[in-house]
């Protein structure tokens, strides 16, 4: 099932960007919450718009939760 796949959003860079990485495969570098959700589609999880994103508790946060935008 798409929405049981591993989400894991890393820490801050210097530039601000997060990586995001999906049943282990990194996907890019999100800037905000916009950038995961549309990840997270791509990846088939189709209902993550910015609050799935903020609120699921499949995702994994490290370095800082959905507001850390700043290393």
């Amino acid at each position: 099932m798409a929405s049981a796949m591993p989400v894991v959003v890393y820490p801050p860079d210097e530039d601000g960007g997060r990586r995001v990485r999906v049943d282990g495969e990194i996907l890019g570098r999100a800037y905000d919450l916009r950038d995961i959700g549309e990840f997270l589609r791509r990846a088939g999880i189709e209902d993550a718009d910015e609050t799935y994103v903020a609120q699921s508790a499949l995702i994994e946060w490290r370095g800082g939760g959905p507001n850390t935008w700043t290393p």
